[in-house]
C-alpha cells in the first residue's frame, strides 16, 4: 500500500442499510382511516402516531374517566403545552367532566344521608349531555376526524375524545402569550390613532372592528398552507365592494398550492400580478386606521395569522405615496406633503444619473461659475465620475442597512461613521468630490420621505439603472429609460384595476381623487375601484349650516 491509498479518501459507493417506507411503521388499524372510532383504544393509538409521543415532550395526553348513570367512560385530553391556558382546562373542563358528571340512576340510591340524589335524565344521550352540561366553554365544536381535531390543538385548543362516541370535541382553551397593541414601528404619524397590529389574527380583526362598527364588515377565514395550515382573514364591507374583486381575491387565495405560508410578505408574491418593473402592486401596513380607511372605500384588506401586518388590495401608485395621516390634516398642509413626495419621487429616482448626465454630456446647462467650482472640486480625485458616484450610492446603502441590523444601543456610531469616515475623511483623501456627497445625501433624504418601505425600495433600485443610463447616453438616454419606465408603469394592474389611476383618467378625476379635498367634499368614492355604492355622503354633509 502507497501513501496516497493510506491517506487518501475513497467515499463508499454502497451502503447497507434499507429505507423502511413510511406506512409500513404504523399499524394497520391505526391511521387506515381518519375518522374518530368508538374504540377509544384506536384513538389513542391513532393520536400518538400522528404526534411521535414518544420523541415530542410538549404534547399532553390527560387520561381520566367519566362516571354516568353508574358506568365509567374511558375519556383523555390532548393539548399542547404552553398555547393553552391552564385554568380554563382545569376549571371549565377537567372539573366538570370529573367532578359534575356524576350522574346516578335514583333506583339505586338508598337512604344514606351522604348519598347523591340526582333526577334521572330521561333518553340520555352521553353526546349531547357532555356538549350541553358538562363543558361550559362558549367555542366547542364536535368533530368526526382526527385530522380536524389535530387542526385545533395545534392552534391551541384542546381535544375531548371519549369511549363509545364516533365524535370528538374541539374545545377553545388558547392561552399562549402573545405581544400586547403598541404603537406603530414604522408608520409613525402626528396626528392619528397610536394602535398598530400584532401577530395574532382574532386581535387585528377586533382591532379593524372597533373600528368600524357596522354589520355589514365582513371577516372571512380560510387556510393557505398545506402543512402549516395558516389563518388568513378577508375583510371587507359587503355593500361597498365590487363582487367581481371579492370573487378574483377568494380565486386566487383558493388555488395557492404550498407547504407553509408564514408572512404577509410571502402572500403578496403568491397573489400579485408579475410586472417588468418589479414594482410594489399591494400595500402591506400595520396600521388599523389606514385598512380601515381603505375598507370604506371599497377595497379589501387580507390578515395573515403570525404577522403583524395587513395586506390592502388592490393597490395604486398614488397610494404608496399618501400617509394615513393626510385625512387628519387640512387640505392645504396635505396637498404640500403630497407634493413633497412626488418631488422626493423623481429626486430619488433621477437626481444622480441627471447629475452624471450633465457631468458627462451636458456642461452647457450649467452657470459657468458653477461649472468651475465643479471641475476645481474634483481635480484631485483620480477617479472617473461614474466610479465615484458608484461608490457613494453603495456606501450609503451600506449605511441604511446596517442602521437597520445594528443594535440600538450602538446605532448612533453608524451615524458618526457615515458623517465623520465617510464624508469629511472621504473629501480630505480626495477620493470624492464635495459636490457628489451633496447629492447622495439629497438623493437618500428623499427617499427616507417616501412613506412606503418596499416603494422606497424600489426606486432606490432604479436609481442605479438610471444612473448607468446618464453615463452613457445623457439626457437622451435618462429620456428614453424614462419613456420605457412610465410605460411600463401604465400597463401594470393591481385586481383588473390600473395602477397608474387616476392618473390616467379624466382632469377632474385625477384632480378629484388624487389631492386631498376638504372632509366635507368628499361625496364620491374612486370610480376606478368601481365599488357598489358610489357616494360616501350627501353632497350637504354639513347641514349644521343650513
Amino acid at each position: 500500500m502507497n501513501i496516497k491509498e493510506l491517506f487518501s479518501y475513497q467515499p463508499k459507493t454502497e451502503y447497507n442499510f434499507e429505507l423502511t417506507p413510511y406506512k409500513s411503521i404504523i399499524p394497520k388499524n391505526v391511521t387506515s382511516t381518519k375518522n374518530i372510532d368508538s374504540n377509544i383504544d384506536i384513538n389513542l393509538k391513532s393520536i400518538k402516531t400522528v404526534y411521535n409521543i414518544d420523541i415530542n415532550s410538549d404534547i399532553i395526553i390527560r387520561n381520566f374517566t367519566l362516571t354516568i348513570q353508574n358506568k365509567k367512560y374511558k375519556a383523555f385530553l390532548l393539548y399542547i403545552d404552553g398555547m393553552i391556558d391552564s385554568k380554563s382546562i382545569n376549571n371549565f373542563v377537567l372539573s366538570p367532566l370529573m367532578l359534575d358528571s356524576c350522574i346516578i340512576d335514583p333506583k339505586s340510591l338508598n337512604t344514606n344521608k351522604n348519598s347523591i340524589i340526582v333526577k334521572k335524565i330521561p333518553e340520555f344521550n352521553l353526546e349531547d349531555y357532555i356538549y350541553n352540561t358538562l363543558v361550559p366553554q362558549n367555542n366547542l365544536k364536535k368533530e368526526s376526524t382526527i385530522n380536524n381535531l389535530a387542526e385545533g390543538v395545534n392552534s391551541g385548543n384542546c381535544a375531548l375524545i371519549v369511549d363509545t362516541l364516533t365524535i370528538g370535541f374541539n374545545i377553545d382553551v388558547k392561552g399562549f402569550k402573545q405581544r400586547s397593541i403598541d404603537t406603530p414601528k414604522n408608520e409613525n404619524i402626528i396626528n392619528g390613532p397610536q394602535e398598530a397590529f400584532v401577530e395574532n389574527i382574532r386581535v387585528n380583526t377586533s382591532l379593524i372592528r372597533r373600528i368600524i362598527n357596522n354589520e355589514n364588515l365582513i371577516i372571512e377565514s380560510l387556510n393557505v398552507g398545506d402543512i402549516s395550515k395558516t389563518y388568513l382573514a378577508i375583510c371587507y364591507m359587503k355593500n361597498i365592494i365590487n363582487p367581481n374583486l371579492i370573487k378574483e381575491i377568494k380565486y386566487r387565495l383558493n388555488n395557492i398550492k404550498l407547504d407553509s405560508l408564514l408572512s404577509t410578505g410571502q402572500l403578496v408574491q403568491l397573489i400579485e400580478e408579475n410586472n417588468k418593473l418589479s414594482v410594489p402592486t399591494l400595500i402591506e401596513t400595520e396600521r388599523p386606521d389606514k385598512c380601515a380607511k381603505y375598507i370604506m372605500q371599497g377595497r379589501c384588506v387580507i390578515l395573515v395569522n403570525g404577522s403583524p401586518y395587513a395586506i390592502i388590495l388592490p393597490s395604486l401608485l398614488i397610494d404608496f405615496i399618501s400617509s394615513p395621516e393626510d385625512t387628519n390634516l387640512k387640505p392645504i398642509f396635505a396637498n404640500f406633503l403630497k407634493i413633497l413626495r412626488i418631488l422626493a419621487y423623481f429626486v430619488t429616482l433621477l437626481v444622480p444619473g441627471v447629475f452624471i448626465a450633465i457631468t458627462g454630456f451636458h456642461h452647457e446647462i450649467l452657470p459657468t461659475e458653477l461649472l468651475f467650482s465643479i471641475l476645481a472640486s474634483r481635480e484631485n480625485v483620480p477617479f472617473p465620475i461614474i466610479f465615484e458616484l458608484l461608490i457613494m450610492e453603495i456606501s450609503f446603502e451600506l449605511i441604511r442597512e446596517s442602521g437597520i441590523r445594528i443594535p440600538a444601543p450602538i446605532g448612533s456610531t453608524i451615524g458618526i461613521i457615515g458623517a465623520i469616515i465617510l464624508g469629511d475623511a472621504a473629501v480630505s483623501a480626495h477620493i470624492v468630490s464635495p459636490i457628489l456627497i451633496i447629492i447622495v445625501a439629497i438623493t437618500g433624504l428623499s427617499s427616507f420621505a417616501i412613506p412606503d418601505f418596499a416603494f422606497s425600495f424600489h426606486l432606490r433600485v432604479y436609481r442605479f439603472v438610471f444612473i448607468l443610463l446618464g453615463y452613457i447616453a445623457g439626457f437622451v438616454g435618462i429620456a428614453a429609460g424614462l419613456l420605457v419606465y412610465l410605460n411600463l408603469l401604465c400597463d401594470i394592474n393591481s385586481f383588473g384595476v390600473n395602477y397608474a389611476s387616476p392618473l390616467t383618467n379624466s382632469l377632474y378625476q385625477h384632480y378629484s381623487s388624487f389631492f386631498v379635498k376638504p372632509a366635507w367634499k368628499k361625496e364620491e368614492r374612486a370610480s376606478y375601484i368601481k365599488p357598489i355604492k358610489k357616494y360616501s355622503q350627501p353632497k350637504i354633509s354639513k347641514k349644521w349650516l343650513f
